[in-house]
């Protein structure tokens, strides 16, 4: 396994960190890369799944693959790890 996705104990959670001084949220950027297809397949079964809304997603953008595309989902949390809720209507 490769060790930069392991938890460092060596380091601790500091409120003066700048990430924290900056913002309580946590940003993970996702992405998703095949044929235009898959991508859409992909973001429709997530949808579907209750994880994403379609709209959230970037528009397709070519990948380094001519045959390709990708798009990315910019998920932000709120400080205890929970995805901010979105007004209804």
């Amino acid at each position: 396994m490769s060790q930069e996705f392991l938890p460092d104990d060596n380091k601790s959670d500091r409120a003066n960190d700048d990430s924290a001084a900056v913002s309580e949220q946590e940003v993970v950027l996702l992405t998703v890369v095949g044929s235009p297809k898959g991508v859409r397949e992909t973001i429709f079964t997530l949808y579907r799944l209750g994880f994403a809304q379609v709209g959230d997603w970037s528009p397709l953008q070519r990948a380094a693959n001519p045959k390709q595309v990708m798009s990315v989902l910019i998920r932000r949390s709120g400080a205890h790890g929970t995805p901010p809720r979105k007004s209804e209507g």
